[in-house]
């Protein structure tokens, strides 16, 4: 399936007939002789939760950069909201709220009066409904009892909420939030994962950068994975999930046939410490048999569904005591595309 299928199925209207809130083509970022980003193609459906992961260093904040018209591509294509970057930069912003590395305020000012001057320098915000509109975006983020508390005396945590606020000032349809939960206490994260829900019921496209797995399993739809400059993988959790490979474990105190029948299956089975039941044996599903067992009867693939393997092992003549069929973690596929491990709790 191409990225603009992908984003046709998330029955989006509006500019962009793909229904995509983001669509890059071959986008390149060159630093002299360092490819930072390498001809990517990355798709993102409007209404999704999208988690743009990958190790520090993979190229995340530059892509952002780059969709947001902060730097120049080396080469190819960059489409927000159906509109080109940076050609359309100027349609394209006031559709779009950002929080990209890390918040930047005077620190002499209150919270309260760095977004009022962040939105008096919006040329499209109205300034009538300013004050209601600062005091809303506070609120949102749990900031109401600092909102006149200088931003010298925040917390790391209360500037990050504070720039979510600057982003919240005006009705967006799409977020972009680069590691928006960076040096927030639990309360914090989880309050900024309630909001990033709310925005996504409300309509809005979240898109959230970050290197922290059990941030994106929680919030997310969809997510990418970028590793040295690559877009590695994309598509739904589940689609993520479900690419990596599954794992079958047998208790049967008939180790010796059972191996057999697995092998003539095309598995290799690894024969594990026995318990009291029998032996405990392992074995890697072929992708036919995982993804799709069904798919596999039909076509005659061996082996089959996992009740096909069980079946085969029962007319071999083994006790099976004991089946599960275990499939990796979200973690282990991302560990296996980018062949670095990733924070999974912060």
């Amino acid at each position: 399936m191409t990225p603009a299928d992908r984003g046709s199925e998330a029955g989006a209207s509006g500019p962009g007939a793909s229904g995509l809130a983001i669509e890059t083509r071959g986008l390149t970022k060159r630093f002299g002789h360092q490819l930072a980003v390498n001809s990517i193609d990355l798709a993102v459906p409007r209404g999704s939760v999208f988690g743009f992961l990958g190790p520090n260093g993979s190229g995340k904040t530059t892509t952002i950069r780059m969709m947001l018209g902060l730097a120049s591509a080396s080469a190819g294509t960059v489409s927000v909201l159906g509109l080109e970057m940076p050609r359309q930069f100027d349609d394209v912003l006031p559709q779009v709220g950002a929080l990209v590395e890390g918040p930047a305020f005077y620190p002499f000012l209150s919270g309260a009066a760095n977004l009022s001057r962040f939105d008096a320098a919006d040329r499209h915000a109205v300034p009538g409904t300013r004050r209601a509109r600062v005091g809303e975006a506070l609120e949102r983020v749990g900031l109401s009892h600092a909102a006149k508390k200088k931003v010298r005396a925040y917390s790391l945590g209360m500037k990050q909420r504070l720039g979510i606020a600057n982003a919240l000032l005006s009705d967006r349809e799409l977020l972009v939030l680069d590691e928006p939960t960076n040096g927030l206490d639990p309360q914090g994260t989880r309050e900024v994962r309630s909001l990033v829900r709310s925005l996504a019921a409300d309509g809005a496209t979240v898109f959230v950068s970050s290197h922290l797995l059990a941030e994106v399993e929680q919030i997310c739809t969809h997510a990418a994975v970028m590793s040295v400059g690559r877009l590695v993988a994309q598509g739904t959790l589940s689609e993520l999930r479900q690419a990596g490979t599954a794992q079958l474990r047998l208790l049967t105190p008939d180790a010796g046939p059972a191996s057999e029948v697995l092998a003539r299956l095309g598995m290799t089975p690894v024969l594990g410490h026995p318990d009291g039941q029998g032996a405990v044996i392992t074995a890697v599903l072929p992708d036919s048999a995982a993804a799709d067992p069904a798919a596999a009867d039909r076509t005659g693939a061996e082996p089959a569904a996992p009740e096909t393997i069980v079946a085969a092992l029962v007319a071999g003549g083994v006790r099976v005591r004991g089946f599960t069929v275990e499939r990796g973690s979200l973690e282990d596929r991302f560990v296996a595309l980018t062949g670095e491990g990733f924070d999974v709790a912060q």
